[in-house]
């Protein structure tokens, strides 16, 4: 059987996602099939990605593949793994893309079928710059692990961590984009407004960040030293109503995704 073949249970989102990041690494796996009840999806993924194959609600062609990636929401999980347990191969690898759903759960949603993979997927996975940690079942051999982290380092960092610490991952690294995104798209818009080109923002703003990013990390001041360095804080009267909204709303939807 070849290992190279994939299946997807979800054309969505993070299936798009997936995908991308594959054909911008030119890391296209032998076969790939994707099967999604919603053919609007199929359609716009066959457009984008002409190798794959599509199948309609029937997701036994997806299930025969080496490697089988649920790319389903946590509540959908137990109905999309209903018609699986039958087409699964003795040496199939089955990949879970979501939170919430343990490993020991989801062996026991596939009938008993123990050689499951939990990863944290992320959206800059799409550029070939992800962090998507990976938790491995005990009954995967070295090799089956080695096929999992071939399968994803095309698409940025997969560092295996404790499987109880996923859930922490979703918020911080899954979730994480969506809380600078809108910020860092703002001030693009006031760059753009105040004169500078636009092929010169993107730079700037990029070395900022990452720049920001090690000088907390890594300057070996304390962090309200860091947050000292620069005297003008144009949003500060805002800063108590945003650290609220960290503190409070992200440990809440840790306790909701949790296991």
């Amino acid at each position: 059987m070849n290992h190279r073949t994939v299946g997807f249970i979800g054309g969505g989102r993070i299936t798009r996602i997936i995908l991308e990041g594959w054909k911008r690494a030119g890391a296209w796996p032998e076969k790939i099939v994707v099967s999604d009840c919603n053919t609007q999806i199929l359609d716009e993924l066959k457009t984008g990605f002409p190798g794959i194959e599509t199948v309609t609600s029937n997701s036994t062609a997806a299930a025969g593949q080496a490697i089988v990636l649920l790319a389903v929401h946590p509540p959908l999980m137990a109905e999309a793994t209903v018609g699986l347990k039958e087409s699964l191969k003795p040496e199939t690898i089955v990949v879970s893309l979501a939170p919430k759903i343990t490993l020991q759960k989801l062996a026991q949603l596939l009938g008993g079928f123990e050689r499951v993979v939990r990863v944290i997927p992320n959206a800059p996975s799409l550029i070939n710059c992800g962090f998507n940690p990976v938790a491995f079942s005990p009954a995967l051999t070295a090799e089956d692990r080695a096929q999992i982290r071939l399968l994803l380092s095309p698409l940025g960092e997969s560092p295996e961590v404790p499987e109880e610490d996923l859930e922490a991952y979703a918020v911080i690294t899954a979730m994480g984009p969506t809380y600078f995104w809108f910020q860092l798209q703002a001030l693009r818009e006031v760059a753009l407004g105040l004169g500078l080109p636009n092929d010169k923002i993107g730079p700037a703003l990029e070395s900022m960040v990452f720049g920001a990013m090690k000088t907390l990390l890594t300057s070996g001041l304390t962090p309200p030293e860091v947050m000292n360095l620069i005297p003008v804080k144009p949003l500060a009267e805002m800063e108590p109503q945003l650290r609220e909204l960290y503190l409070t709303r992200l440990p809440a939807i840790h306790n909701k995704i949790k296991p």
